[in-house]
């Protein structure tokens, strides 16, 4: 398939006077950013996840994408889009029932953009998994110790129109994925790493 075919605890205030707010806002983005492991930021990496998306969309990937247009249907696909010290660029497909296992991203701060179908997050958030559809044109931003699930979204899910075939989503992680771990509910309804492993492929190692 070619890209013409993808157009479809808080302070009390009376402890803490004002010069906290007086802080001016690009004084504390600096002193937030300083604290992350890159210079960018999750609004930055999402604005790449739109460029790519639209990248894709006018055709200027299309040597990177499958030959003939066939596009996996047993396994995830993905393809590195752009890559450099900072920041890795990466379009993946999904195939129905193939999830990522939860995870992390290690040291790296993450986002997506869906670019057709739609996909399941299961995010951890503390006491349990909080699931949300992410359909075409959807973005979402992983922070640090973000742990999720991806999977396609199945047909039947409901408030989703348009075909699902294929579902594509552009992700960036910065710094680029060096490491992921691995997690499991316990029966205690607390959250339990089960391995962490050494990897660059994106969103869960792919089949």
């Amino acid at each position: 398939m070619r890209s013409s075919l993808l157009s479809i605890p808080v302070a009390d205030s009376a402890s803490t006077p004002a010069r906290t707010s007086r802080l001016l806002p690009e004084v504390t983005e600096r002193a937030t950013a300083s604290a992350l492991p890159t210079r960018l930021r999750p609004a930055d990496l999402l604005r790449l996840t739109d460029e790519g998306a639209e990248d894709t969309l006018a055709g200027r990937y299309d040597h990177l994408l499958p030959a003939d247009g066939l596009w996996p249907v047993e396994k995830r696909w993905a393809v590195r889009l752009l890559s450099d010290d900072e920041v890795d660029l990466w379009l993946i497909s999904w195939v129905p029932d193939v999830r990522t296992e939860l995870h992390d991203h290690a040291g790296s701060l993450g986002a997506l953009t869906v670019l057709s179908g739609a996909l399941s997050e299961f995010r951890w958030n503390g006491t349990e998994l909080r699931r949300r559809t992410l359909a075409a044109g959807d973005q979402a931003s992983f922070p640090l110790g973000w742990v999720h699930d991806v999977v396609r979204a199945p047909e039947s899910e409901a408030g989703i129109s348009g075909p699902l075939d294929p579902t594509l989503s552009v992700h960036a992680y910065s710094p680029p994925l060096t490491a992921m771990s691995y997690y499991e509910v316990t029966g205690h309804g607390t959250l339990r790493r089960t391995r962490s492993v050494l990897t660059d492929q994106p969103e869960g190692e792919l089949e």
